[in-house]
């Protein structure tokens, strides 16, 4: 899956199963649901976090890092600055340090560099990743070619 702009989380599920060569009696005994569930829950567009979560364990899929993928490049950069307006939050909630890169994002990055969609600094500045990092994939990528 490279668009990560438009999740169908009903269709990914299904692709899932259908890799995994899974038998619909299985899958619906597995997740307790009907044969005319299953294939609703194929049409639907979003899901319910706790089956998300059954569906990620039974199929062996992290379907969450799905959204975090979305958010990582869709989602406007966190600024840095603040001012006298802002307050600085503080969460109850986990506090993640690193966006974390999986090798399907960066293709897409490399992927929109080199076909001219996107500049360097566009893809710098559009999902915040920085410019070491950017740079760096950049090196990898040359380094495989000429191997």
């Amino acid at each position: 899956m490279k668009n990560y702009k438009n999740i169908h989380l009903g269709k990914l599920i299904k692709a899932r199963v259908q890799e995994k060569e899974m038998n619909v009696r299985k899958v619906c005994r597995s997740m307790k649901i009907t044969e005319e569930q299953l294939y609703e829950i194929y049409e639907s567009k979003s899901l319910d976090s706790e089956q998300i979560l059954s569906w990620s364990k039974l199929l062996n899929y992290d379907f969450f890092r799905i959204y975090s993928q979305h958010l990582i490049l869709y989602s406007p950069p966190a600024s840095d600055k603040t001012d006298e307006n802002t307050k600085e939050e503080k969460s109850s909630l986990p506090q993640f340090r690193k966006n974390i890169y999986t090798t399907e994002i960066i293709d897409f990055i490399l992927e929109m560099i080199k076909k001219g969609k996107k500049t360097k600094r566009e893809v710098i500045e559009e999902y915040g990743i920085p410019k070491t990092t950017l740079y760096k994939w950049l090196s990898d990528i040359n380094k495989t070619k000429n191997s």
